[in-house]
């Protein structure tokens, strides 16, 4: 399978959609820069904001099971909001995780605290591919309900949608729960590539049916999360994974809302991460901004991409990394700061609220 069509095409800006939701602004700074416009400040969101390092996230979730609390609309809702009351930043993400669709068709699939995703019967024949089915709207009736509370809360802050992405599921189901190596994930894809292709176009399904979801429901942006791809090199990537991740993402090319499209270390993969159809790239911390932009080409915004250590650094020596993040930031055609990875759970909320400051003033 080869990559996605049209991949050397500048990309156009995503259009405002018409009749958006009261309340919301279309020139939100957040909107603007996704949309490679220039807002009078940088916006800002972190990913994982709303969870670990928050004390009020902590009490609320205590006892609570983590697939449980994603499944409670009341408490999407609630930890989707508690960052944005704490640091006011651009961009609101949707509580949730990537296993989510799975458990919603069915899967036997737990987190487990200290491990991560596991899953019961990992998938790498033809019986595990017959347990995957599409997900439909009614398998979570949860994930409506929380966005339209959001949508009456969140006033003028965007809401992003969430989803993983087919290789980063394919990679949990395929070995059972987290790999450093992803030896079995490579190994069906390279000794049964029919059968890889055939697992990888079922998860994007279920990957636009979950996002689907969210978008109906009035979500402003998504954020397609393949936490796993910098375990490839750019030939397998664009050979294994690239047409799949392009037909999630073009599924929603008509929404005229934001895509983003984030993975972790993937520095060299940033070109053929670009041509499979987001409006905007995520960049880890390993790659600076400026050359990142060079690698993925006009056409596309960036977001990121604050070490998220640097949040133990001096005020000082912080505030030069922030500095310089937005400095090169500002040579890409759009900008939306970020962490490069998640927000650590030791993180004090006090230096997250510093970096909001610091990245508004400019």
């Amino acid at each position: 399978m080869g990559t996605a069509s049209g991949s050397t095409l500048q990309a156009a800006a995503p259009a405002a959609r018409s009749a958006r939701r009261p309340g919301l602004d279309e020139r939100a700074p957040f909107l603007l820069a996704a949309r490679r416009e220039r807002p009078q400040v940088t916006p800002v969101w972190f990913m994982r904001q709303a969870g670990r390092a928050l004390p009020e996230y902590r009490v609320l979730r205590s006892g609570v099971p983590m697939l449980r609390s994603c499944q409670d609309p009341e408490l999407i809702a609630e930890i989707t909001l508690q960052p944005i009351r704490r640091f006011g930043t651009d961009a609101a993400i949707f509580f949730s995780d990537i296993v989510v669709p799975l458990v919603a068709i069915g899967l036997d699939v737990d987190i487990v605290a200290g491990t991560g995703p596991v899953v019961a019967d990992p998938i790498r024949d033809e019986r595990g591919l017959a347990a995957l089915r599409p997900l439909e709207p009614d398998d979570v009736p949860y994930v409506t309900d929380a966005v339209r509370t959001l949508l009456a809360e969140l006033g003028d802050t965007p809401l992003i949608g969430f989803a993983g992405a087919p290789f980063t599921l394919a990679s949990y189901l395929v070995e059972g729960g987290p790999s450093r190596t992803h030896a079995r994930t490579k190994q069906l894809m390279y000794r049964n590539p029919r059968l890889w292709h055939a697992l990888a176009d079922r998860l994007a399904e279920i990957t636009i049916g979950f996002l689907r979801a969210q978008v109906d429901a009035g979500v402003d942006a998504i954020q397609l999360f393949d936490s796993w791809a910098g375990a490839l090199d750019e030939t397998d990537y664009r050979r294994y994974v690239a047409p799949h991740t392009a037909r999630v993402l073009a599924a929603f090319e008509n929404d005229g809302i934001p895509r983003i499209h984030f993975g972790v270390n993937t520095g060299e993969l940033l070109t053929a991460m670009a041509e499979v159809g987001a409006d905007v790239v995520g960049v880890d911390w390993r790659v600076h901004l400026d050359e990142a932009a060079r690698r993925i080409g006009p056409g596309r915004a960036v977001q990121g991409n604050l070490d998220p250590t640097a949040v133990f650094a001096p005020a000082d020596v912080l505030a030069d990394k922030v500095s310089d993040v937005l400095l090169r930031g500002a040579k890409a055609e759009g900008h939306i700061f970020n962490l490069g990875h998640g927000v650590l759970p030791e993180t004090d909320p006090g230096v997250l609220a510093y970096i909001v400051d610091l990245v508004h003033a400019g």
